[in-house]
């Protein structure tokens, strides 16, 4: 019984270890605010920030938002702590480089939004949204900033009519 206990574990941790352990890589890549490539057992694999939406691209603060995560993490070494994979199969983990949160510092910047619909008990980043809202930063210096899930739905259904 514990053998067959054990080869199960094993066997789940040897079919999803990017969900089961942190890991650090160098990030090659940038493809978007929220969207980067860090290398792993020798591969670029592409990790989405967890707990957050930046702007799209074409979207106002877009290209901020990249900017301020080519800057923060690219060609530096990042310590990924997955906590999950989404339907494109990327890793959606939290993002440290140098001791800080990626994550957190593009929500402190006003480059992203708290994504309440995965992380709805995540207060801190509530808080940082908060902060950022009041103190007019980044995309919340514009009067009606368009979240990037209604610009994407939006932009869905105007290809879809076209």
């Amino acid at each position: 019984m514990k053998k067959t206990a054990f080869a199960l574990i094993f066997a789940a941790l040897l079919a999803f270890p990017v969900l089961t352990l942190a890991w650090s890589g160098m990030v090659v890549a940038v493809h978007d605010g929220d969207t980067i490539s860090v290398m792993h057992f020798g591969m670029a694999e592409k990790v989405r920030l967890f707990g957050i939406d930046c702007p799209e691209h074409g979207q106002d603060f877009g290209a901020k938002a990249k900017e301020f995560t080519a800057d923060f993490a690219f060609g530096k070494v990042a310590e990924i702590l997955p906590v999950d994979r989404d339907e494109y199969g990327r890793v959606v983990a939290w993002v440290n480089v140098e001791g800080k949160s990626l994550n957190k510092e593009l929500v402190r910047a006003g480059l992203a939004w708290w994504y309440r619909r995965y992380a709805e008990d995540n207060l801190e980043l509530m808080d940082l949204e908060v902060e950022a809202r009041k103190n007019k930063l980044g995309l919340w210096s514009q009067p009606n900033p368009v979240p990037p899930w209604k610009f994407r739905r939006d932009n869905q259904r105007k290809a879809w009519t076209e």
